[in-house]
């Protein structure tokens, strides 16, 4: 297998896993309490990022100051989108969450205001009027009636996970801040906010079944810590661009896990709001991205002191997807 086909290949599977991570977490919380699940995902993530920290070399294994400083609040952030997320998997398909939470794609670029591209062209609203038509179909169901609470909560999530990524943008810009160190610190983070909430249910995931832990395990190894190291090495080796396009592909297998496993139907609304949810983030993504490497010199020259970037719409590399 080539280089280039070994990379689409990785990036493809970490699509899939993160695709795949809403039913996991779906069965899991219809076992266990919803913050008993993120303690666990948190806890088994910080441990397997503590390994991997000391297996490197003695000098690698520190944290600096920024990386400390940065990941508390990341983290934060990062779990204020697990828990609305894993809220609201509970309460909608798989197929549902794994769509609607990708609005993130066209929500980020609107939270951004880091960048000297100016306004955004008018086709990239185009593309998020086509998303929130997307939304409105999906949760209609057989029929319109009202939103499902799990359907809001997605929609709750997809807007903090955009805040998360443009926050990672505007934090890390310009400071040498390694991923898995940072990662560390976050999962840490998230097992220190959700131990003092979970520690009365502990004894309950002692005692879960074999079949839980392994959705637990799934999650938090493959789900995060996995995808995230098999991501940080593929967008290395290929452009941003085919990188986000492979990885944007997260919806399509959200919806094909949902149907294959978990018994998720799409009725005729329902597909066609899959359909342009996918059409609409792609449409959006591929706008942002022109516009964002555009060149500069139509553009008013930029202050030299405000060096705020502009943060990038492919998935951010840290732990910050499901």
């Amino acid at each position: 297998m080539s280089d280039v086909r070994r990379t689409d290949a990785v990036l493809l599977l970490v699509a899939l896993v993160w695709g795949s991570s809403y039913l996991s977490a779906q069965t899991a919380t219809a076992a266990l309490p919803v913050l008993l699940v993120l303690f666990a995902r948190y806890a088994l993530s910080a441990l397997a990022c503590l390994g991997l920290v000391a297996a490197r070399r003695r000098g690698a294994r520190r944290w600096t100051r920024d990386e400390l400083r940065i990941g508390v609040p990341l983290g934060l952030t990062q779990a204020a989108v697990l828990v609305v997320e894993t809220y609201g998997v509970a309460h909608t398909s798989a197929a549902n969450a794994g769509l609607i939470i990708s609005l993130t794609i066209v929500l980020t670029p609107l939270l951004d205001r880091g960048g000297r591209r100016g306004p955004l062209p008018a086709s990239f609203f185009a593309a998020t009027a086509v998303c929130v038509l997307a939304v409105g179909l999906l949760m209609s169901g057989n029929g319109f009636h009202e939103p499902r609470l799990g359907d809001l909560l997605m929609l709750g999530a997809a807007l903090i996970r955009a805040v998360h990524v443009a926050l990672v943008g505007r934090l890390t810009a310009g400071r040498a801040i390694r991923p898995l160190q940072l990662t560390t610190v976050q999962t840490f983070v998230g097992t220190a906010l959700f131990l003092p909430v979970a520690a009365h249910d502990l004894p309950t995931l002692v005692r879960s079944d074999p079949a839980t832990w392994a959705q637990l395990v799934y999650l938090a190894l493959f789900c995060s810590v996995f995808a995230f190291l098999a991501q940080t090495w593929a967008v290395q080796r290929t452009s941003a661009s085919r990188a986000s396009l492979l990885l944007g592909t997260e919806p399509v297998w959200a919806v094909a896990v949902g149907v294959a496993l978990g018994g998720d139907h799409l009725t005729p609304l329902t597909g066609l709001g899959a359909a342009l949810m996918v059409a609409g983030t792609y449409w959006g993504q591929a706008v942002e991205r022109a516009h964002r490497s555009a060149p500069q010199h139509r553009l008013p020259p930029a202050d030299p002191l405000d060096k705020d970037p502009a943060c990038p719409s492919t998935p951010t590399t840290t732990l910050t997807t499901t």
